[in-house]
C-alpha cells in the first residue's frame, strides 16, 4: 500500500511539473507576442543549449554520485549481514556458556536490525538497542579467554569479524542521514527552472505543440529529480535498500538451531 501511495506521488510531481510548463507556455505570449520572440530564435536556441550542456553535466554528476552512494549501501549491508552470520558460526567453536551468549546476541542483533531499526532509518533514526547489542557483542568477544591454540586462532576472526561490523554498522548508519550538498540541490533546482523558461520563450506558433514539447520537458526534468532523490536516500524511501541480507542470516540462523 505505502509502495502505490509513493509511486502515486511521484506520478503526481511528474503531471503537476508538466501541467506547470503547458502553464507557462500559455502565459508567455501574453507577456512576449510570438512575433516578438520568434525573430530570436536563434540566439535564444544557442542560450538554450549552453544551459543544455550545463544541466547536462550537472545532472551526469550527481547522478554518478548517487547511484555509487546507492550501491554501496547495499554492499555494505550485504557485508554487515555476513559478518554477524561468520561471528554466529565462528561462536560455535567456543564452550558452551560463552558460545550461547555470542549467538544470542549476534541474532539479537539481526532482529533488532531488521524489525526495529529499518522502519526507524526511513526517518532518519536507529535504534539504541541495535546499537547496545552491537557493544554488547563486541564486549562478549573481547572478553573470552582462549586456552588452546584454536580458540586463539578463532578467537582472532571474531575480533577481525566484529571489528568488520562495528565499521559496516558505522558506514550504514552514516548513510541514513548524509545526503547530497544543499548547492548541488540549489544547482539542479536553478538551471531546471531555466531550462523550462527558455523553453517557454522559443517563438514557437503552434502553441499546443509547443505545449507538448514543453511539458515533455518538464516530465523528463521531475523524473530525473526524483530519480537523483530516491538514491540519495538508500534507506528513506520506499524504493531503499532492504534488510533481505539479514533476514537470510536469520534464516540460515533458525535452521542451524532446528538441527
Amino acid at each position: 500500500m505505502e509502495y502505490a501511495a509513493t509511486v502515486f506521488f511521484y506520478v503526481l510531481i511528474i503531471l503537476l511539473s508538466m501541467l506547470l510548463g503547458v502553464a507557462g507556455v500559455a502565459l508567455t505570449p501574453r507577456l512576449i507576442p510570438v512575433q516578438r520572440r520568434k525573430p530570436h530564435n536563434s540566439a535564444i536556441s544557442t542560450l538554450y543549449g549552453g544551459l543544455y550542456v550545463l544541466y547536462g553535466v550537472i545532472v551526469g554528476f550527481t547522478a554518478f554520485v548517487v547511484l555509487n552512494k546507492y550501491n554501496a549501501a547495499r554492499v555494505t549491508v550485504q557485508h554487515e549481514a555476513v559478518d554477524v552470520a561468520m561471528i554466529y558460526h565462528l561462536a560455535q567453536s567456543f564452550p558452551e556458556s560463552k558460545r550461547d551468549q555470542i549467538q544470542g546476541l549476534a541474532e539479537s542483533y539481526a532482529r533488532v536490525v531488521v524489525g526495529e531499526e529499518w522502519p526507524q532509518m526511513r526517518q532518519g533514526q536507529t535504534s539504541p538497542r541495535a546499537q547496545a547489542l552491537a557493544y554488547d557483542l563486541r564486549s562478549a568477544i573481547q572478553g573470552f579467554k582462549p586456552t588452546t591454540t584454536t580458540e586463539q586462532l578463532i578467537y582472532a576472526q571474531e575480533l577481525d569479524a566484529v571489528n568488520d561490523l562495528d565499521t559496516d554498522r558505522v558506514t550504514r548508519l552514516l548513510d541514513v542521514g548524509r545526503g547530497l550538498p544543499p548547492i548541488l540541490w540549489i544547482a539542479l533546482g536553478g538551471l531546471s527552472i531555466n531550462m523550462l523558461l527558455f523553453a517557454c520563450l522559443i517563438g514557437v506558433e503552434d502553441t499546443q505543440l509547443h505545449m507538448l514539447g514543453v511539458s515533455a520537458l518538464a516530465a523528463g526534468i521531475a523524473l530525473v529529480l526524483c530519480t537523483i532523490f530516491v538514491l540519495d536516500r538508500p534507506f528513506g524511501t520506499e524504493f531503499r535498500v532492504g534488510p533481505q541480507p539479514f533476514e537470510l542470516v536469520l534464516h540460515e540462523i533458525e535452521g542451524t538451531g532446528q538441527q
